[in-house]
């Protein structure tokens, strides 16, 4: 049971999308599907479950690897922090390695936002289609929703990326696409306190990523185990009443020889 299980559940984590760096979350957002179907949308129930199913060495991978790549990151800029403290000003070959560093931590933060969403949009659409999903003990506390929980996570990485941008007299609109990104980079690298601002934000944000794709993926991992269990006591349940209508119909009826013969008695 538990091999099929994963069999079903190996299909969408490839697929997550990608949104945008602090996005908002709409309702008509893509799905792990690749962005162009709903889950509301498939109208079959053993597709929805093989779809919204998440593989939990898969995710957990994903996860482990937006981790490490935040900590290479956020390693590395401190690296080009330190080699600024001792030049004017970073050399053009240097800072486009800062560039493509910084365009890296984005696509990370884009990475954690896509599975929040995707994986709190698959706790709704389950807890609408299945009432044993959404009576099924999650373990979180006070009946809170994994959705619920995926949106405060979300909520407070962006809140917490846009009061450090602030800090440093920049808005989250100045980072919210690669154009303006690199726009605001090739403008901060004019000067030497321009590339050590930042230097010093997206180290910050590297560390703040860290903190947050751990959180994440506990909550993932969480979710996964729940998902799993979940599945698997359903599929006991089918099985059993599966083996009973076949034992019932195919048991032999019992013998009426051997009996009193029945005589009219006058």
């Amino acid at each position: 049971m538990r091999n099929a299980f994963s069999r079903s559940t190996k299909i969408a984590v490839a697929a997550l999308t990608v949104a945008a760096w602090f996005p908002i979350v709409h309702a008509d957002a893509g799905t792990v599907t690749g962005g162009a179907t709903e889950w509301t949308q498939i109208l079959n129930n053993t597709e929805l479950v093989s779809l919204v199913g998440q593989s939990t060495e898969q995710i957990g991978n994903q996860m482990t690897q937006i981790t490490q790549l935040a900590e290479q990151i956020q390693n590395q800029l401190k690296i080009y922090e330190n080699m600024l403290q001792n030049t004017l000003t970073l050399p053009n070959q240097v800072w486009g390695q800062v560039e493509s560093d910084l365009n890296r931590l984005r696509s990370l933060l884009n990475q954690g936002q896509s599975i929040a969403f995707s994986m709190g949009n698959a706790d709704d659409v389950l807890r609408q289609r299945f009432q044993s999903y959404a009576d099924f003990k999650s373990g979180l506390t006070n009946g809170e929703t994994f959705s619920a929980n995926y949106q405060t996570w979300s909520d407070t990485n962006r809140d917490t990326i846009a009061a450090t941008l602030k800090a440093a007299g920049l808005t989250a609109d100045q980072f919210s696409s690669e154009e303006s990104t690199m726009s605001q980079l090739r403008s901060m690298s004019q000067s030497a306190v321009g590339q050590m601002q930042a230097l010093q934000l997206g180290h910050q944000i590297a560390a703040q990523q860290v903190a947050q794709a751990q959180k994440l993926r506990g909550l993932v991992s969480q979710q996964v185990t729940m998902m799993g269990t979940w599945y698997q006591s359903e599929q006991a349940a089918k099985d059993l009443a599966q083996n009973r209508r076949e034992e019932f119909f195919n048991s032999t009826a019992p013998s009426t020889s051997g009996g009193q013969e029945l005589e009219p008695r006058w």
